[in-house]
């Protein structure tokens, strides 16, 4: 008996009952969606980068390690030296820099990282902990910067 009314119930809940489609596009994108300047999205994007490259050394807070690592924290070196520091994160950096006044004389590899990938951590690390940008960095101009020849 007990067999049979397992079997019942179980016949009952297999039949999948006839619902509703779905209809799509029935909201409006400012319902579905969140629009993004590009700004904030590549900084997001580069914030994603920056902890899985960049944060064993520089630090969460971005404050480096002092005699080891340079702060990216309120960098003068940022502010001042752009093109460089793009240069330093697409193809590594040697020798001594000069950041908030300490010299650091140390090496980063260079972490393979596509042009999108370099413009947005920039676009990260140019906007946190102090520091601000005028101008957002882009892929095209991140792929305008060749290697240095190094001696």
């Amino acid at each position: 008996m007990l067999l049979i009314l397992c079997m019942l119930v179980a016949c009952k809940n297999s039949k999948k009952e006839e619902k509703e489609p779905i209809k799509l596009g029935s909201y409006s994108d400012k319902q579905t969606e969140t629009k993004q300047d590009p700004l904030t999205a590549s900084k997001e994007r580069g914030g994603l980068i920056y902890t899985d490259f960049c944060m064993q050394c520089h630090i969460a807070n971005g404050k480096g390690v002092p005699g080891a690592f340079p702060p990216l924290a309120g960098s003068n070196w940022l502010k001042d030296k752009r093109e460089a520091s793009i240069h330093a994160v697409k193809y590594g950096q040697k020798g001594e820099i000069e950041v908030n006044g300490k010299t650091y004389n140390g090496v980063m590899v260079p972490m393979g990282l596509s042009d999108q990938e370099v413009a947005d951590v920039m676009n990260y690390i140019m906007n946190s902990w102090g520091n601000t940008q005028d101008t957002m960095v882009t892929k095209e101009e991140v792929a305008s910067i060749e290697k240095k020849n190094e001696q």
